[in-house]
C-alpha cells in the first residue's frame, strides 16, 4: 500500500456479521492503490471488561434463552433517536480506551460496521473533537434507528427500502448510497458451477441442498436432517456444522446408517435417493453457496447478503426476532425465498421448490438482481473519491424540525394574510 489516505475500519464483536463485513472492507482497502495504511478494530475490545462482556453477551444470550424478548426489544427501540441521549451516556462512559486509539490513529477515513463506534465519533465529530469523514454500513436489511448518528459523511446500505428510510428521515440522497452489504471479495470471483460439482465430488444430475446449522443448534439442526431425509426428490445435501464439533459428531451419528453418509468424502452414488456429507468449518463457503440449489437455515445479514451475491435461493427457518424477521421479509417480498414456519411443511415446501424447475429459476434470477458481491469495492472506492468534497451532514431531530416546519408555515400564513 503506497497511498495517501489511512483508513479506520470499527467493528463490533456481538455475533459475526459485523466483524465479516469489517473484514471485507479491510480485505478491500488494502488492495486500493490510493489507501496508504488501514487499521480494523473491534471497539468491543477497547471498552472496560464489564460493559464488554455484557455487551458482547447480552444478544447472544438473548438469542438462546429469550427470543421473543429480543424481537420486543428491538422494536420497541426502533423509533429514531428514542433512546440517543441514554445509550450514548452509557457508551461514552465505558469507551475511553476506544476514542483514545481512535484519536491517535488519525484516520482520514473511518467506515462502522456496528452503531456503537459510529454514535462515539458522531458525537465527537459534532463537538469538533475530531476529524474523519465517518461512513456507517448498515449490515442488515432494515435501517434500525440505533444505526441514526447525527454527524456522518455517508450511510451505505443493501437494498432499495433502506435508502429511502434513510432519506424520510432526513439525510439527503446524496449521503445515501446502495451499494450492497460488504462480503469477502472471493464471491465475485466467476466460477463455473459444473466444474465446482466435480472438484467436490457433486453429482451434476441432482440438485444440492446447504444447510447452515452452526446457528440453528443441535436440536434444529438434528429435526433439519430427519425431515430432508423425508423428500420424496432425489438430493444430495451439505451440512456445514461451523466450529460445533459437537454438533458435527451428533449429525455424524445421526446419519450413520444412511449408504452415502460421509464427513469429508464424496456423496456421489449413482442411484442413491438422498446423501448427506457433513462438515465442520470451511474456508469454502464461497464454493458450497456457488454448486449449491437451495440453502436452509437463519437468514443472518451476512449470511444472506452472501447467498444472494451467489443467486442461492432460500428456504428459511426459525429467523431470529428482529433483524432477522426484518431480513426474512425482504428475502419474501422480493421472491428469493421461501420461509417454514415448521417443520411438518418443510419436506413438503421443498419439494414443492425442486419439483417446479421454473420458479426454481425465478428465484435464483432474482436471488442474484438482489446480490451486490461487489459491495465492499463499491464502499472503499466511493470514500476515497468523496473524501476531499464531502460536507459532514448534521441532522436535526424530527420534533425541533417540525417544529421550524410549523413557525415557517405560520410566518408564510401570516404574510398572506397581510
Amino acid at each position: 500500500m503506497n497511498g495517501q489516505y489511512r483508513v479506520l475500519i470499527l467493528s463490533v464483536s456481538a455475533g459475526t456479521g459485523h466483524l465479516r463485513a469489517a473484514e471485507a472492507l479491510e480485505k478491500t482497502a488494502r488492495t486500493h492503490p490510493e489507501v496508504g495504511e488501514v487499521m480494523h478494530v473491534d471497539a468491543l475490545q477497547h471498552t472496560n471488561k464489564v460493559f464488554r462482556r455484557f455487551y458482547g453477551q447480552f444478544y447472544i444470550d438473548l438469542v438462546k434463552s429469550a427470543p421473543v424478548v429480543l424481537g420486543w426489544f428491538y422494536n420497541s427501540q426502533d423509533e429514531p433517536w428514542k433512546t440517543e441521549k441514554m445509550r450514548l451516556m452509557l457508551d461514552r462512559m465505558n469507551t475511553g480506551p476506544l476514542v483514545r486509539k481512535i484519536k491517535n490513529f488519525k484516520p482520514d477515513i473511518t467506515i462502522c460496521t456496528h452503531f456503537l463506534p459510529a454514535e462515539i465519533l458522531s458525537h465527537l465529530m459534532k463537538r469538533e473533537k475530531i476529524e474523519t469523514h465517518l461512513a456507517l454500513t448498515i449490515t442488515d436489511y432494515h435501517a434500525h434507528a440505533m444505526w441514526l448518528s447525527r454527524v456522518v459523511h455517508h450511510y451505505f446500505v443493501g437494498n432499495e427500502e433502506s435508502k429511502m428510510q434513510l432519506q424520510a428521515i432526513g439525510y439527503p440522497p446524496e449521503a445515501v448510497t446502495l451499494s450492497g452489504i460488504p462480503i469477502d471479495p472471493v464471491f465475485a470471483e466467476q466460477r463455473d458451477r459444473d466444474e465446482l460439482r466435480r472438484q467436490y465430488g457433486i453429482r451434476r444430475d441432482l440438485p444440492l441442498l446447504l444447510v447452515s446449522a452452526g446457528a440453528l443448534g443441535v436440536s434444529s439442526a438434528e429435526r433439519i436432517v430427519e425431515v430432508l431425509n423425508t423428500v420424496t426428490s432425489s438430493i444430495q445435501v451439505v451440512v456445514i456444522c461451523g466450529k460445533n464439533e459437537k454438533l458435527r459428531q451428533t449429525i455424524l451419528s445421526q446419519v450413520e446408517g444412511c449408504p452415502a453418509a460421509c464427513a469429508q468424502c464424496s456423496c456421489s452414488t449413482p442411484g442413491q435417493r438422498f446423501s448427506i456429507r457433513v462438515l465442520g468449518y470451511t474456508n469454502e463457503m464461497h464454493d458450497w453457496m456457488k454448486l449449491s440449489d437451495l440453502y436452509i437455515g437463519k437468514p443472518g445479514g451476512l449470511t444472506t447478503v452472501e447467498a444472494l451475491s451467489c443467486g442461492l435461493p432460500m428456504v428459511i427457518y426459525q429467523p431470529i426476532p428482529g433483524q432477522e424477521e426484518r431480513n426474512s421479509d425482504f428475502l419474501l417480498e422480493n421472491g428469493a425465498a421461501v420461509k417454514c414456519n415448521n417443520l411438518a411443511t418443510m419436506a413438503y415446501k421443498i419439494d414443492m421448490l425442486l419439483k417446479n424447475p421454473e420458479r426454481m429459476a425465478k428465484m435464483r434470477r432474482r436471488a442474484a438482481a438482489l446480490g451486490y458481491p461487489n459491495a465492499a469495492s463499491t464502499i472503499i472506492q466511493k470514500l476515497v473519491d468523496e473524501y476531499n468534497t464531502g460536507e459532514a451532514i448534521r441532522i436535526l431531530r424530527p420534533r425541533k424540525r417540525d417544529e421550524m416546519k410549523k413557525k415557517i408555515n405560520s410566518i408564510k400564513e401570516k404574510i398572506k394574510n397581510d
